[in-house]
């Protein structure tokens, strides 16, 4: 993938289908490491599943035999010298505390290093195709914090409202592109 945006929106996608009802998005960055987190509350993964993901022939999908969204991302990370750990708890064994994170990290000045892209893109797009999960954002630099938590605006809007809305999937983002401006 060519921004890691698009590796946020795969790897968010893979949580909606593992049924989180939770799922965190967080960027943080320095000037030389952005390490970008990915953390859910679904059925998690089970042992085998978790050793095998990284396998671009390993998916759960039935359309096709390959999934490439976390062997890319490895690879990405890999190639600028970062790395990536996923952790995972099974609903089976931890009833009380299952879910995933993804761990990535990269470092940004390597020649290899892959941009951000629109990561508000990915954000809306998520929020709209999905407005029934809650989804938390952060991105941090030395310069400035953007967030955005969606229990926050159903708390605002109240459950009646859905967050697929294209007015306020517009005001998401528009809330998103403030906070990078400031």
């Amino acid at each position: 993938m060519k921004e890691l945006s698009m590796n946020v929106l795969d790897i968010a996608k893979n949580s909606v289908k593992a049924r989180a009802t939770l799922i965190g998005i967080r960027i943080e960055e320095t000037e030389e490491v952005l390490t970008l987190t990915i953390t859910d509350n679904g059925c998690g993964m089970k042992n085998e599943m978790l050793r095998s993901v990284i396998d671009p022939f390993c998916t759960t999908r039935t359309t096709r035999k390959v999934g490439m969204g976390i062997p890319l991302l490895k690879l990405a990370a890999e190639q600028t010298g970062g790395e990536v750990r996923i952790t995972s708890r099974h609903e089976e064994e931890y009833p009380d505390t299952h879910g995933t994170e993804v761990v990535a990290t990269f470092y940004k000045k390597h020649i290899d290093f892959t941009p951000m892209g629109d990561i508000i893109s990915s954000v809306t797009t998520l929020i709209q195709g999905s407005p029934e999960i809650d989804f938390t954002f952060l991105h941090v630099t030395d310069q400035f914090c953007v967030s955005l938590d969606t229990r926050e605006l159903r708390g605002i809007l109240g459950e009646e409202i859905p967050l697929g809305e294209p007015e306020i999937i517009r005001w998401i983002a528009q809330y998103l592109n403030e906070q990078y401006q400031n």
